[in-house]
């Protein structure tokens, strides 16, 4: 696998991203600079990271001689309003040894908070200093991005929200593409739980490959960016693997078909309370 085997996907503000990353949620922190430094040799160039995760110090550890490799990280729920949201990115951005980080999102609009437009002016502004080179949001729903954009006119470059198969959000991929936010997938693979579904295995024996391989090509062909999480070198080498077959329109029609109401596994953000 070489740097230029993973597309990058063009974003609205002349930026880009590449289209696999690597995610580190629940990376022990003691752990993370090898997992990353790892991912680097494997062919990876992103990683997502937040606060959450108390492991940025160990992907600014393993990103420190790889100034190429995109990072993405993430403001947490007690951070938002403009004042904390500006202190939070220096603490983040110092953590990950960067002066300029690629990607800074709000990682949950926490509506009941009511702080979640001052936190993107806050972004906003760090983006104009140009100590971010591109801001977003993750988990946002459709009212969350209508009222940061109708009152600031700024439009997200991307929103990274729970997708895989089970859960495909096609009402607000459609909006994000109405409004040229590209749409990041976490959860991709459904914590596992979509692994052993037969239509997957019958796709993924097909192909000769497996269920994880078959679901981030799903992801890919649907123009998604994507950031599974893995510490095992094996399984980070075969996610990436995934540009070298195609899954057909009958297969991609069958993996759309898998969509459920009830397709959730984490949190809802209209009515989530950390």
């Amino acid at each position: 696998m070489t740097e230029h085997s993973i597309p990058r996907i063009p974003l609205h503000d002349g930026h880009s991203i590449p289209q696999i990353g690597l995610g580190v949620w629940q990376t022990p922190e003691d752990q993370t600079a090898d997992v990353v430094r790892k991912a680097i040799s494997l062919g990876y160039r992103a990683v997502d990271t937040a606060r959450l995760y108390k492991n940025e110090a160990g992907v600014g550890e393993g990103l420190e001689h790889h100034p190429d490799v995109c990072v993405t990280t993430k403001l947490w729920n007690d951070d938002q309003g403009y004042d904390a949201a500006l202190r939070a990115f220096d603490h983040s951005a110092h953590l990950l040894r960067r002066d300029v980080i690629d990607f800074y999102l709000i990682h949950w609009p926490m509506p009941h908070q009511g702080q979640y437009v001052e936190t993107w002016k806050a972004l906003i502004h760090l983006k104009k200093e140009g100590r971010v080179r591109s801001i977003g949001v993750s988990n946002f729903a459709e009212e969350h991005l209508e009222r940061i954009i109708g009152e600031t006119g700024e439009v997200p470059v991307l929103n990274q929200i729970e997708l895989h198969p089970y859960f495909q959000q096609k009402a607000l991929r459609e909006f994000h593409l109405k409004h040229h936010i590209q749409t990041e997938a976490w959860r991709p693979l459904g914590k596992g739980a979509i692994l052993d579904n037969p239509v997957i295995g019958e796709i993924a024996k097909r192909h000769s490959k497996s269920p994880a391989q078959i679901i981030l090509r799903w992801h890919v062909q649907n123009d998604l960016v994507v950031i599974p999480k893995s510490v095992h070198p094996q399984r980070m080498a075969e996610n990436i693997a995934v540009f070298d077959f195609q899954l057909n329109h009958e297969e991609m029609a069958q993996m759309a078909s898998l969509d459920r109401a009830d397709g959730r596994m984490g949190e809802d953000p209209m009515t989530v309370r950390f």
